[in-house]
C-alpha cells in the first residue's frame, strides 16, 4: 500500500471526524474512515465503560453480520472477556512503549501478538470473517475503547504493517473524539442554564421554532407553560441572594420532576425568576394537568410564595398559530393573568371562549398590551 494512498487516508479520516456534527456522526465517519484505509470489510468503534466492567459499541458499518446494528442500544461485552484492553496496554504502558495494534485471524494468533483472544476468534469464525485488526484508542492518557476493524474469510489477512498503520489511525480517531467532546461540551454550555441545569432561553427558542414548524406542517399538538416564581425578591432582600438561589434550584428540580410526566418536553429557565415547560405532542389537557400538579408542589415548598403559570396550546381555541413568538406572547400573558389573580391554579389562553382576555391581550399591540398586564396585576394607570 502506498504511502501517498495511506497519508489521503488519513487526511479524509480526519476530515470526515471534523465536518460531523454529533457524536454518532462523529462514530461513524471514524469507523468509515479507517475500514477504507485498512481495505476492511467491517468496522466497528468501541467505548471502554470502566465503571460498568464492558466495551459498549458505539457503531457498526460495513458488511453488518443480522445481529450487528449500525448503532446498537445494548451491543456489550464484558471485559473479562477481552482482557488485553487492560493487561496487553498497562504491559504495553510498563514497558516504556506506546499502546499498538494487534491481529487475530480465525485460524488462531499471528504475527505480533502471543497468544489469541478466544472469543475474538470465535466472532470471526461465526460471522465469515478471516482477520481483524485491533486499535487502543487512548485519550487523555487513558484507555478510552478500541477501533476494529475485519476482513472475511478467504481474503489476505492483516499483518504486523497494518496493525501499525492502525495505531497511527487510531492516533487521529482519539483526537477526532477529543474534538467533538469539547464541540459538545460548548454546545452544552451554550443551551444550558448554570444555576439550574435545565435548559437556557436560546434552547427554548431554537425548539419552540422547530416544534412550531411541525405544528404547521403535521399538525402536532405544541404546548408552553410559562412560570413566574413568587416571593423570589422576597426571599433574596431578606434572607440572601444565595438563599434565592437555593429555591430557584429547587424549584428547578420539581419542574423538572413535573416535566418528566410529559414525553417529548423541554425543561428550562427563562431567566430570573422565569422558567417554562414546551411539551410537543401531548394532548393539552395532559399538559394542563401537569402544569396544575406544578402549582401544587410550588405551593409546598419552604420558601417563596408559589408559582404564578400560564398555558398556551395549539390545542386550544387560540386562533392560528403561524410562529413560536405568537405562543410565547400567550403562555406569557395567561401567566400574567394568573399572577394578577393569585390564582393557585394554571391560567390556560382561550379557555373563556371567544372573547377570552388573555388571547386579546397576547394579539394587542405591544403598548395596549402593557396597559393590560397592569390592569391584571391590579395596577391599572
Amino acid at each position: 500500500m502506498g504511502e501517498d494512498k495511506r497519508l489521503a487516508d488519513v487526511v479524509a479520516l480526519a476530515q470526515g471526524m471534523a465536518a460531523a456534527r454529533t457524536p454518532r456522526e462523529s462514530w461513524r465517519a471514524a469507523a468509515v474512515g479507517a475500514c477504507r484505509a485498512l481495505d476492511g470489510s467491517f468496522a466497528a468503534l468501541s467505548v471502554w465503560e470502566r465503571e460498568l466492567g464492558r466495551l459498549r459499541v458505539l457503531v457498526n458499518v460495513g458488511d453488518r453480520a443480522p445481529d450487528e446494528a449500525e448503532f446498537p442500544e445494548d451491543e456489550t461485552y464484558p471485559v473479562h472477556q477481552f482482557a488485553e484492553i487492560t493487561e496487553f496496554l498497562h504491559e504495553q504502558w510498563a514497558s516504556g512503549g506506546e499502546p499498538d495494534a494487534w491481529v487475530e485471524t480465525a485460524d488462531g494468533p499471528t504475527e505480533g501478538r502471543a497468544g489469541f483472544v478466544h472469543e475474538r476468534v470465535a466472532a470471526l469464525r461465526r460471522r465469515g470473517r478471516g482477520s481483524c485488526v485491533v486499535a487502543p484508542i487512548v485519550l487523555h492518557g487513558r484507555a478510552w475503547g478500541e477501533l476494529y476493524v475485519a476482513r472475511p474469510a478467504g481474503t489476505p489477512v492483516f499483518g504486523r504493517d497494518d496493525a501499525d498503520f492502525a495505531t497511527v489511525l487510531a492516533a487521529v480517531v482519539a483526537a477526532g473524539i477529543a474534538q467533538t467532546e469539547r464541540l459538545e461540551e460548548a454546545r452544552r454550555l451554550a443551551f444550558t442554564d448554570s444555576l439550574t441545569g435545565l435548559a437556557n432561553r436560546r434552547a427554548v427558542d431554537m425548539r419552540l421554532d422547530e416544534a412550531v414548524e411541525r405544528h404547521r406542517r403535521e399538525g402536532v399538538v405544541v404546548s408552553l407553560v410559562v412560570c413566574d416564581l413568587n416571593g423570589l425578591k422576597r426571599v433574596n432582600d431578606t434572607l440572601g441572594h444565595a438563599v434565592g438561589d437555593r429555591l430557584l434550584e429547587r424549584f428547578g428540580s420539581v419542574l423538572s420532576l413535573c416535566g418528566a410526566m410529559l414525553p417529548n418536553t423541554l425543561v428550562a429557565r427563562l431567566g430570573g425568576d422565569e422558567f417554562c415547560l414546551l411539551a410537543v405532542g401531548p394532548p393539552a389537557g395532559d399538559v394542563v394537568k401537569v402544569a396544575d400538579e406544578l402549582c401544587r408542589r410550588a405551593s409546598e415548598l419552604e420558601l417563596g410564595e408559589g408559582v404564578a403559570c400560564g398555558v398556551a396550546s395549539t390545542e386550544e381555541p387560540i386562533g392560528t398559530v403561524r410562529s413560536a413568538r405568537r405562543l410565547f406572547r400567550l403562555a406569557d400573558a395567561a401567566q400574567y393573568r394568573a399572577k394578577a389573580d393569585r390564582s393557585h391554579r394554571p391560567v390556560v389562553a382561550g379557555r373563556e371562549g371567544p372573547d377570552d382576555p388573555v388571547v386579546r391581550l397576547a394579539d394587542e399591540p405591544s403598548h395596549e398590551s402593557g396597559r393590560e398586564r397592569r390592569r391584571f396585576r391590579g395596577r391599572d394607570v
